[in-house]
């Protein structure tokens, strides 16, 4: 499975290479579908059923106070899932700025997203493993599995300033995005006529979920190789020391740079602040339906499916809004906009579907969008040349270092056994980034990179 990794390198920069616009625009379509390939995992595992199910796991495990005992740790059993999550992002925290740095130094992004995406797709396709008490392999693979779209993520982020003109980021962004919903739209169907038609295939429901998890890994690695075919690794100037052996201290000179564009570090504190909030939204949303507000599964997959199929409109619509109004100004409303979703949340009736609906069709219109945008904006803030490194930065804010938000909320739980108080205490996320966010002067920032400023921004 692994592409011509690349004998045939070119130098970077995203108009140069003998093939000029129409390899620019093959490499962009391959580009797509990763996130048509890794998706699938967000939205099928972390979003739908690895919560709920792993939760009851854990639930059927715990002892008579409700306590499971990992490692001999007293965790309530509702709490594991955040607490993986935490644990999973703390993992790429260290793994992602050796990524970046390697493929920096060596210009060999593919190799290390093949074997990211590898491993994620292995351990997603190993949860049709998790049955009876087997809380701590569930944990075990979702850990390993969410480290790994985040290491992945890096690498092909990183891309973007070298596939895509400045002026056109925002809709190639958009449309990376608009791809993985599309994905994971197309695959919650299957997943739903499995899940609810189950007892006709003869499977039990457990078998079901299961068998929708493994099939998320599948996905990702059968897709991951139409990326792997197309990108192209970039030529770098030889020279320091390998790769490897040197992450950590390239990882100290990518920060020392980094303060070098304080302007690009501001935008990289709003976003991380704003984007855990994201974060924890999509990943504990399926366990508050479920356990706060007694919804079945076939309604969760289905308000999820709502929120894919909106979210591939709201990529592309927001994606439009920034053309006319900026990418900085749209993101601030769609900030708006979640924080009214959150508070909203916090009010919603027990045992009714329409009102969970409605929530999540919000969700699905300033998902995408808002995160496409972001992307899309920082690639304006990254110095030529180092764009593996910094977008290591930026996937530790987007994944990496969204550990506090599920923290909280697991920390909330466990504190309160209410999910209603864990869901509003993560308004805080949004305000707070907005306030950042609007500090941030985003044409000086893009100028003191040294990229050309484009005529909205």
């Amino acid at each position: 499975m692994n592409a011509e990794t690349a004998d045939t390198t070119e130098p970077t920069g995203p108009t140069e290479g003998s093939d000029g616009a129409a390899s620019r625009r093959r490499e962009q379509r391959g580009w797509y579908f990763y996130d048509f390939a890794c998706s699938v995992y967000s939205t099928s595992v972390l979003t739908v059923f690895i919560g709920p199910y792993l939760t009851s796991i854990a639930k059927a495990s715990a002892d008579a106070d409700g306590f499971v005992h990992p490692l001999g740790i007293p965790v309530r059993a509702g709490s594991l899932f955040p607490y993986a999550i935490s644990v999973s992002v703390v993992i790429a925290v260290i793994l992602m700025p050796i990524a970046g740095a390697a493929a920096d130094r060596t210009g060999r992004k593919k190799p290390l997203l093949a074997a990211a995406a590898y491993v994620g797709a292995a351990a997603t396709t190993g949860m049709f493993f998790l049955d009876g008490h087997r809380y701590l392999l569930g944990a075990f693979l979702l850990i390993v599995a969410n480290a790994s779209v985040s290491v992945s993520m890096v690498l092909y982020n990183a891309y973007l300033p070298q596939i895509a003109e400045p002026d056109e980021r925002d809709a190639v962004s958009s449309r990376g995005w608009a791809f993985g919903y599309t994905s994971g739209a197309f695959v919650l169907v299957l997943n739903l006529v499995l899940y609810t038609g189950h007892d006709s295939f003869g499977l039990s429901e457990s078998d079901a979920v299961r068998i929708c998890l493994a099939s998320a890994g599948v996905w990702w690695g059968a897709f991951t190789i139409v990326p792997l075919r197309r990108l192209r690794d970039r030529k770098v100037t030889p020279g320091g020391e390998g790769a490897v052996g040197s992450g950590w201290r390239q990882l100290l000179a990518t920060l020392r740079d980094m303060r070098r564009h304080p302007l690009t570090l501001s935008f990289l504190l709003a976003y991380l602040v704003y984007n855990d909030g994201v974060q924890t939204v999509i990943s504990q949303a399926s366990v508050y339906g479920s356990e706060e507000l007694g919804l079945d599964q076939t309604t969760l997959i289905t308000a999820v499916l709502l929120v894919q199929v909106l979210a591939v409109a709201g990529a592309l619509g927001m994606g439009r809004l920034a053309r006319t109004y900026g990418a900085k100004r749209t993101i601030l409303g769609s900030l708006v906009v979640w924080t009214l979703i959150l508070l909203a949340g916090y009010f919603l009736p027990a045992g009714e579907p329409a009102f969970f609906y409605a929530l999540a069709a919000a969700i699905g219109l300033v998902l995408g969008g808002s995160q496409a945008l972001s992307r899309s904006l920082f690639s304006h803030l990254v110095p030529r040349g180092k764009e593996a490194e910094y977008f290591s930065a930026y996937e530790m804010s987007d994944r990496g270092l969204s550990w506090l938000g599920p923290l909280v909320f697991g920390l909330a739980y466990q504190l309160t056994g209410s999910y209603r108080d864990a869901i509003v205490s993560l308004v805080a996320f949004f305000a707070i980034g907005s306030v950042l966010l609007a500090r941030v002067p985003i044409r000086r920032a893009v100028a003191a990179a040294g990229n050309p400023v484009p005529e909205r921004i």
